[in-house]
């Protein structure tokens, strides 16, 4: 096949990506949809095959590809079609790029991989299996060449269905005769090689072979005759992995042998409880492993009295993913027979119609109507503020869609949108971040990489991850998507979502300490969302309430000052007195006004704030006690320490009963209460006071995080005053270590 060959007129050909047992694969453009994609040839049988087998596998191949084309999970390659063309078998899936753990062997070396990242691998495909089980598919041939680990760490399981084709392929072909061989053995359950009924704990047992060799450098049984190898399944204990690497994490050697296990009642139960082990033992510290006696090893039956079944005779290893030995690369051509080699597809050129997927019922009008009306309520709670319950409606509507509708449909993708939407607003930041992906990647298929629908779910990846502190993810999101929007000819640069994104852009620009680029991008923003929705549209406040944030972090309070004015009267003209908008903006007045030095200013505003915020919200709630703070910051500011310190600790018990004594909030009014008890001469109850506030930062911040370090710092200036002088060069010492230890990694 050559870079011009169109495969049913869609799929054109352009360059061969790899060539397997089973055929070849090629990267391929598919011209309807103008997107890229994989598409599978499988090798045609050969003329010693008679036609009613041939008829036989074609009907096989079309069931399993139906089967393949079914499975809609993150952790699947995804199928989007299949058929036959001039006498080849081909299927078209997603595109993937990234190495396989075959592949990431070779890189380094046959070396193991990284430890976090065989854990990570580990609870990815668990979850990936745990999905296909649940919907009664059995892989049959899970080994380190069909796991494929993508660029951004998302890991993808191949070829289901299709192991399973080849599969019966070979089953079929013991029956007709052709002794064809059985892949590689150094992946295979004991019930495999017994001959025996396989269930889903045959690929749990596979993926511990996989994982031993990730984790190890070599298979559990690496040896070069594949009658040992496979009688070692049968009968041997695996040596324990971290007898050959004693990093390996204990929780992790358990779930290796267990999974491991000659009979599958002693494995794992399902994929399920092995995601769940992994997930718990995350961040167990690995301890050295300690010497092991020997495994027991027993005798291997003589070999006149095999017990394997008779089709392994003259088997050979195959190609394992590590390891050096070139017996162990090499496949006689009589182990090639049916599916290796060279081919070439003949005949004519007429073209067949693709077999069509199985079509799913029609849902009746009624049902898609009850789901629209449900999901508008599910919006109408979020906009009364009801986000916990909207997501439940939200939850129900996407899995009543995706059941009637399949998981790829606009309604389905749109409802899954908005429970990723109410995860964010509910402060469940990583959840959100798993729906947006799902939908991104779900519209992807469906719409198109451009789509405005895919862009806005990417551009919601890109938010949660900055809620995430993964900034430069979040930057790197973020200008893939703000190129595509303004490339494409309906949005362009002015288009508000355009707008939207370079705003997004910006504030993320300011988190990664770009101050100068966030300010310059802002400013941009603003003009344009002026010109193009009016100077006091609210999204136009908002990116000039950003201009002003991005001053006030250049130390240019004045500029800020002024700008955070002009945001709060707008507001107050565009949204009212009492909108949360504009309330914000005059919090920020008072901040400005504060760092100016204009602190009786700074007093008299947060005082009528604390009014309206009281007003509006309550005497509880967190924005009233942020006012309450700043006023409070600003009576120290003024010398008047009695009240400072009154105002800090009452804003610190209602923090604390509220928000929970860890709070950073509450942490933070805890820092003012200790700061009010210094400049009062009271410097033992100041130190009692620092000191909780920094214990508490590094329990939940980790010992090196800036606001843990600033907190020990604060506490050795505490030691300093009351005249231990030793423990403050102590304590300095230890926080600056800390800092150059956080400076080089």
């Amino acid at each position: 096949m050559g870079d011009t060959r169109l495969i049913q007129g869609r799929y054109r050909l352009l360059d061969l990506i790899g060539r397997g047992g089973m055929g070849e694969v090629w990267r391929a453009r598919d011209e309807s949809l103008g997107r890229r994609v994989a598409v599978k040839c499988l090798k045609p049988m050969g003329p010693q095959h008679d036609a009613q087998f041939t008829r036989v596998l074609r009907e096989r191949f079309r069931r399993e590809a139906r089967v393949a084309a079914a499975l809609q999970h993150r952790g699947v390659t995804v199928v989007h079609d299949f058929g036959e063309y001039e006498g080849v078998l081909y299927l078209v899936m997603e595109l993937l790029e990234g190495r396989n753990l075959s592949q990431l062997l070779e890189d380094n070396r046959a070396h193991p991989l990284p430890v976090p990242d065989i854990v990570d691998i580990t609870e990815q495909v668990a979850h990936a299996l745990a999905y296909t089980h649940d919907q009664g598919i059995v892989h049959r041939d899970l080994k380190p060449a069909n796991i494929m680990r993508l660029g951004d760490g998302t890991v993808k399981i191949c070829d289901f269905g299709i192991a399973r084709l080849g599969a019966d392929i070979g089953f079929t072909s013991r029956l007709t005769g052709t002794g064809i061989a059985m892949g590689t053995p150094h992946y295979m359950s004991p019930e495999q090689i017994g001959g025996q009924q396989v269930d889903h704990r045959s690929d749990l047992y596979s993926l511990g072979c996989v994982l031993y060799e990730i984790a190890t450098g070599a298979p559990p049984f690496d040896l070069d005759d594949a009658w040992a190898v496979l009688v070692g399944h049968r009968d041997t204990p695996p040596e324990p992995p971290r007898n050959h690497r004693s990093e390996l994490p204990e929780f992790f050697e358990r779930i290796v042998l267990d999974l491991l296990a000659k009979d599958p009642e002693e494995r794992p139960g399902d994929a399920r409880e092995l995601a769940r082990r992994i997930t718990e033992g995350r961040g167990v510290p690995a301890i050295p492993a300690q010497p092991r006696p020997p495994a027991h090893r027993p005798e291997q039956p003589p070999s006149n009295e095999p017990r394997l079944p008779s089709w392994t005779r003259g088997m050979t290893t195959g190609h394992k993913a590590g390891g050096t030995s070139a017996a162990l690369r090499t496949t006689p051509p009589d182990a090639a027979a049916g599916l290796t080699g060279e081919w070439i597809p003949r005949g004519d050129t007429r073209r067949e119609q693709p077999v069509p997927e199985p079509e799913r019922p029609t849902p009746s009008p009624e049902l898609l109507a009850v789901l629209a009306g449900r999901h508008n309520a599910g919006l109408s709670l979020g906009r009364l503020g009801r986000w916990e319950e909207a997501g439940e409606v939200h939850r129900a509507v996407a899995a009543e869609r995706e059941h009637a509708l399949g998981p790829d449909h606009p309604d389905t993708l749109s409802s899954r949108y908005e429970v990723g939407f109410t995860l964010s607003r509910t402060g469940r930041a990583a959840d959100a971040l798993r729906e947006y992906t799902r939908v991104a990647e779900g519209r992807e298929r469906s719409l198109g990489t451009d789509h405005p629908d895919t862009l806005a779910a990417r551009q919601e990846v890109a938010y949660v991850l900055g809620q995430l502190g993964r900034h430069f993810e979040a930057h790197q999101v973020y200008l893939a998507v703000l190129a595509s929007r303004e490339r494409n000819p309906r949005l362009g640069p002015d288009h508000p979502d355009t707008l939207r994104c370079r705003h997004n852009l910006a504030f993320n620009l300011s988190r990664l300490g770009r101050l100068e680029d966030s300010f310059r991008m802002a400013r941009d923003v603003a003009t344009a969302r002026a010109r193009v929705l009016g100077p006091e549209h609210p999204d136009t406040l908002v990116t000039r309430y950003e201009v002003a944030y991005a001053l006030g972090q250049l130390g240019r309070w004045n500029e800020a000052l002024q700008t955070y004015r002009e945001v709060a009267e707008a507001r107050k003209t565009a949204l009212g007195a009492d909108h949360p908008d504009t309330l914000a903006a005059r919090y920020e007045v008072g901040i400005s006004l504060g760092r100016l030095g204009r602190s009786a200013e700074a007093l008299t505003l947060y005082r009528d704030l604390v009014e309206d915020r009281a007003r509006v919200h309550g005497l509880d709630h967190p924005e009233t006690l942020r006012a309450r703070h700043g006023l409070g910051v600003n009576l120290g500011r003024m010398g008047r320490w009695e009240e400072a310190l009154d105002e800090a600790r009452d804003v610190c018990a209602v923090r604390e009963r509220v928000l929970g004594p860890e709070h950073p909030d509450t942490l933070v009014s805890r820092r003012e209460v200790a700061v009010g008890l210094g400049w009062l001469g009271r410097w033992a109850d100041a130190l009692v006071e620092y000191r909780r506030v920094a214990a508490a930062r590094e329990r939940v911040l980790g010992v090196d995080h800036p606001d843990a370090l600033a907190s020990r710092n604060d506490e050795a200036h505490c030691l300093e005053q009351l005249g231990r002088g030793a423990e403050a060069v102590e304590l300095y010492r230890r926080v600056a270590a800390l800092r150059q230890q956080r400076g080089t990694r």
